[in-house]
């Protein structure tokens, strides 16, 4: 199923979008096998506005793009915590990727996603989500790589349910991963989609900082 509503264009900032989101999602309100996840960094902001107005615990799903070498945005794969993998088999052959650069890029965000864990959660246990119902959530979806591993790293945990949370996202996006979850609640899905920044009026970088502020004041509650 696929959950849609009338979500304000261009949508001032991720708070907003959060405070949207949580409105379509009022059936796990205060429900206690629910939890929120987060895609650092931009899906923090918005994770932790549904998360606060539907009275659930907000956690992480650590996940780094593989940006193709000379065109970071555009993603030829993902990683994420457990291990995972995907890769967008279209980008790798449109952009003749060899398999050393692949390892390469790979390795290089791998420690980024070391270092995130390390900053973030510190000595801070991974939650357990075997038979939660877990919620998914990003600033905005293009290709969907990263929410693809993200949602293959939860599926590997045995959830009761993954439910996919996004203010925008492309329709190709929106097909691919609509057999990984059980849910999906994106407002906006554009016939068109080049970046999602263009969906914002305000779109600016989340730092580290405000990743950090936002956890300390979640996990606090």
């Amino acid at each position: 199923m696929m959950r849609k509503a009338q979500i304000e264009v261009p949508i001032p900032d991720r708070v907003a979008a959060g405070k949207t989101l949580a409105g379509l999602l009022d059936a796990y309100r205060n429900q206690p096998d629910a939890i929120v996840l987060a895609l650092p960094r931009g899906g923090v902001p918005v994770a932790w506005e549904i998360a606060r107005e539907l009275a659930l615990p907000l956690d992480l799903m650590l996940v780094r793009k593989l940006g193709m070498p000379g065109h970071e945005e555009y993603a030829m794969g993902a990683i994420a915590s457990g291990g995972v993998r995907v890769l967008n088999q279209e980008a790798l052959g449109f952009g003749r990727v060899s398999e050393s650069t692949l390892e390469a890029v790979t390795a290089r965000e791998r420690r980024e996603l070391e270092r995130r864990d390390r900053l973030y959660r510190g000595e801070r246990p991974q939650p357990e989500l075997r038979d939660r119902q877990v919620l998914l959530v990003d600033d905005g979806l293009a290709t969907g790589s990263t929410m693809r591993a993200a949602a293959q790293a939860v599926r590997q945990q045995a959830p009761a349910r993954i439910v996919l949370i996004a203010p925008v996202a492309s329709t190709e996006a929106i097909a691919s991963l609509r057999p990984l979850v059980d849910e999906v609640v994106c407002p906006l899905v554009p016939d068109w989609l080049s970046s999602i920044g263009e969906w914002y009026r305000h779109f600016g970088q989340t730092s580290d900082e405000e990743v950090q502020e936002l956890l300390r004041e979640a996990w606090s509650r």
